[in-house]
């Protein structure tokens, strides 16, 4: 997994990396909040992925890392595609999370999945929710899915 912060610059272990963020946010007097987030995008036979991790300073703005992945297609359904987005940020989430646990550091997962019943997205809603609030974290699905409905989806 190759991860960079937005500029492009690579990073070369995200938990080491997280992990020093939050130190020296903190240290900063920074009050913080992290959004885990994956959106995809279909293109041809191939499928782009971005999961993103925001830092949000307490009124003081934000920042996030962004990892970029692709896999083939294979008559994927949108259903298939929304929960493998979600397993993306649920992986990433748990690999992170005693750094978290750690530091005090709130965290929420933002699903790319409208609450809408008349969207397409909305047929895996009900798995997504499952899916995250069983692994014991925070759900947040659009409109209040800023992660991925707004930062990943500008980067995939």
């Amino acid at each position: 997994m190759k991860w960079r912060r937005l500029n492009g610059d690579p990073i070369d272990t995200i938990k080491t990396k997280v992990e020093e963020t939050i130190i020296k946010e903190i240290a900063d007097g920074h009050k913080l909040k992290v959004c885990i987030g994956t959106d995809s995008q279909v293109k041809g036979s191939i499928v782009e992925f971005a999961c993103v991790i925001v830092f949000l300073r307490e009124k003081k703005g934000g920042f996030m890392y962004i990892n970029n992945y692709r896999m083939e297609k294979n008559d994927m359904s949108l259903k298939r595609r929304m929960i493998l987005e979600v397993s993306r940020s649920v992986e990433v989430a748990y690999s992170l999370c005693d750094v978290f646990d750690r530091h005090d550091v709130e965290l929420e997962i933002h699903a790319d999945i409208n609450t809408d019943p008349y969207f397409a997205s909305n047929k895996a809603l009900k798995e997504a929710m499952g899916y995250i609030l069983g692994m014991g974290f925070v759900f947040k699905a659009k409109p209040d899915a800023f992660a991925s409905s707004s930062c990943a989806d500008k980067v995939v």
